[in-house]
């Protein structure tokens, strides 16, 4: 970990830990390994934009830990992430800004305003490559399962426009969601870094939609 402190350091070892115990057995896609993803995009994008690699990782590393989908209400996850940094004595500052990038990285059916500084754009864009691609389409498959959404229904039509709790609450498809959500981000990225990452993810998951509907049709 370049140009970071023995106590940053030891902090985000403590945050690995945490984040390994808590979601490590989480079953919708944002699991552990989803985190793992994460961190390593994001210390790749914030050595490039040149942010502060520390921010950075502490935020990727914790963000989901704020999940409203996976706490009671998006105040109790910000209110364990917030016990989190005290306890583990991270600075006032850093503080502010890691909960602050957390609170509002989110799509939330792209309502959220724009990341305010570098390190939150970078925080966000890493958690965006990890629904753009490959894995993206894993990840869509066992969401969509474990809300009891179907694959696909050619008579439910992707909402064009819709609310926070219309994007969070109402039936959907997996297949709907590349185009409310997963279509979307690679236009959506902040940086320049995340951009080109996003460019091949982007293109791999129109081939999938091609060959996808073709087999639907039967016409391979």
């Amino acid at each position: 970990m370049m140009n970071l402190s023995e106590i940053e350091q030891n902090i985000l070892k403590a945050a690995e830990t945490y984040v390994k115990h808590e979601l490590g057995q989480e079953t919708t896609g944002h699991d552990w390994w989803h985190i793992h993803r994460v961190v390593r995009s994001a210390e790749k994008i914030a050595a490039a934009e040149q942010a502060d690699m520390f921010v950075c990782m502490l935020a990727a590393y914790l963000h989901d830990i704020a999940d409203e989908k996976l706490n009671p209400s998006k105040e109790a996850g910000m209110a364990k992430v917030e016990k989190w940094l005290q306890d583990h004595t991270v600075g006032t500052a850093d503080q502010e800004h890691i909960l602050e990038i957390i609170s509002t990285m989110s799509y939330n059916g792209g309502h959220n305003p724009p990341m305010r500084t570098i390190e939150g754009k970078v925080v966000q864009d890493a958690d965006r490559l990890d629904a753009v691609g490959a894995i993206s389409i894993a990840r869509a498959f066992v969401y969509a399962g474990a809300k009891g959404h179907l694959i696909y229904d050619p008579e439910v039509k992707p909402r064009e426009v819709m609310s926070k709790d219309q994007y969070r609450n109402e039936e959907s498809t997996a297949i709907n969601h590349f185009y409310e959500k997963l279509l979307k981000l690679k236009d959506l990225m902040n940086t320049k870094e995340g951009r080109k990452l996003a460019e091949q993810r982007h293109a791999f998951m129109e081939q999938y939609l091609e060959q996808f509907f073709d087999e639907w049709e039967g016409s391979v």
